[in-house]
């Protein structure tokens, strides 16, 4: 499968227009199981579930179907990268709308308490807050930042994150710790 991969992302940069169609046929389960895994970690109390966080990628991935992706490990973690833009969005929408940037009443359905005990509101915040984070870390060091995206939001193993960084995975254990 990933050298199969690697030849569809060859032919979505040569403009084949079915090549992404296919491609997420190959990888959809990958991506479902990244989406979980973001949502498992950062569920901000909305209607967005993993099915529908994966198909927002693909139509963000699809307005960069140019991009130069090189292989299965690099398209996975733009991928992740794209569900946590996607994650910080809607966080941005949540806490516009807490302010009254929509004049939205928020019912005590919508403030369920996640298993740590926090309100969606408060999740969105934290969301936002990394962010912010990840952006500083990013101005100051902007490997580190990629790492922390690649590890956290993609899932990448430490392998796949040296593979993707061009580094060693030693080096990536250290920097991770």
């Amino acid at each position: 499968m990933p050298g199969e991969v690697t030849q569809l992302l060859a032919a979505v940069r040569q403009g084949d227009g079915s090549a992404m169609d296919r491609l997420m046929t190959l990888v959809y389960d990958e991506l479902r199981a990244v989406a979980r895994r973001q949502l498992r970690r950062w569920h901000p109390g909305q209607t967005l579930d993993t099915t529908a966080l994966v198909h927002e990628t693909y139509l963000r991935l699809v307005d960069q179907a140019g991009a130069s992706w090189r292989d299965r490990v690099h398209f996975l973690s733009v991928a992740g990268v794209a569900m946590r833009h996607i994650l910080v969005d809607a966080a941005r929408r949540r806490v516009a709308k807490k302010r009254g940037g929509e004049g939205l009443r928020i019912t005590l359905d919508e403030l369920q308490l996640d298993q740590r005990g926090m309100d969606a509101s408060r999740q969105a915040v934290e969301i936002l807050d990394l962010d912010e984070a990840l952006t500083s870390l990013a101005a100051r060091n902007e490997r580190l930042s990629r790492l922390v995206e690649l590890r956290f939001f993609a899932g990448l193993t430490e392998e796949e994150t040296a593979q993707t960084l061009g580094t060693s995975e030693r080096t990536v254990r250290r920097d991770w710790l």
